[in-house]
């Protein structure tokens, strides 16, 4: 059988770098008065799983010049206390992007908390206005990781324009969200998607046609020779935690794709971890940015 002699690894480094040196960029040209940009993260604390993410927002920020906080939530506090924090947000003027972790523990609704932001400061686009204008292919804020993930793909020139792509997850903060703007005609990409998740049934099958997967499942191993076409592209958007097998009582990120399996056999494919996730810190500061222009210069932002 004919197979691939080397599989592209897509690293996500030049492309987080060319994003941060448009938000420098930016920043550099704000006029004389004009503060930074300010983005603010809003998470369960210390002992959240999220700790991981704040690090790495908080150096993508120090990179770039954005000026960044997190804002624990009280161990002791309500959903009240939080949709209060929120409000207090939207009212700050020096803030100018907000950032909410989730999911949230019950009895929190995350969808509440999001919709207490005006939509120029929801900088992940999770609120129903922002959902609503990518649907009506009009996207302000879209969800920084499903733009992460095309970055790297038109930072690669995969094939989109006009092809069959899979996406792998119908979320509403990447599968979905990533499926609109690679179907729709507001990023000029007009593919033919197709959405697969949990019940598709044969999906080797559903995949035979893609030449480019986008998979943001969080199922270690799910792509490999078997499900995936020869030649394909892949996109890695999916993390897990996994035992390291030559390190006991040590867990390392792994992604959707199984890499030994599927080198030589895939066109190319992101390293997890090394690939969607850096280009995600450096989205979000691209967001932010473009957040602080819409407050701070509407006359500028379009």
């Amino acid at each position: 059988m004919w197979v691939l002699a080397m599989t592209q690894r897509l690293e996500g480094k030049p492309v987080a770098e060319a994003l941060d040196a448009g938000s420098r960029a930016a920043i550099a040209s704000a006029p004389a008065g004009v503060g930074p940009p300010s983005l603010v993260s809003v998470h369960r604390g210390i002992d959240s799983p999220f700790r991981f993410y704040l690090k790495r927002q908080a150096k993508a920020a120090a990179q770039v010049g954005v000026r960044f906080r997190d804002e624990p939530l009280s161990p002791s506090g309500g959903p009240r206390d939080l949709l209060e924090r929120m409000r207090i947000l939207d009212a700050d003027a020096s803030v100018h992007a907000v950032l909410l972790e989730h999911p949230l523990p019950a009895p929190f609704d995350f969808y509440q908390a999001v919709g207490e932001l005006r939509p120029e400061k929801d900088v992940d686009g999770v609120g129903p206005a922002n959902l609503g204008r990518l649907v009506a292919q009009r996207p302000a804020h879209v969800p920084a990781v499903a733009l992460a993930a095309l970055a790297i793909a038109q930072h690669y020139r995969l094939p989109l324009e006009g092809e069959r792509v899979a996406v792998l997850g119908r979320s509403e903060t990447v599968g979905l969200p990533l499926a609109l703007l690679l179907a729709g005609k507001s990023m000029g990409i007009h593919a033919t998607v197709t959405i697969l998740h949990s019940r598709t049934r044969d999906l080797r099958a559903a995949l035979s046609e893609s030449r480019t997967i986008f998979s943001c499942v969080g199922q270690p191993g799910l792509l490999n020779r078997s499900t995936v076409p020869e030649g394909a592209n892949v996109v890695d958007v999916g993390v897990s935690s996994v035992p390291d097998p030559s390190r006991p009582g040590v867990q390392i990120s792994v992604g959707d794709a199984d890499p030994k399996a599927l080198d030589g056999w895939a066109a190319s494919l992101t390293p997890v971890p090394g690939g969607v996730g850096p280009v995600t810190a450096a989205q979000l500061m691209t967001s932010t940015v473009l957040a602080w222009q819409r407050l701070t210069r509407p006359e500028d932002s379009g």
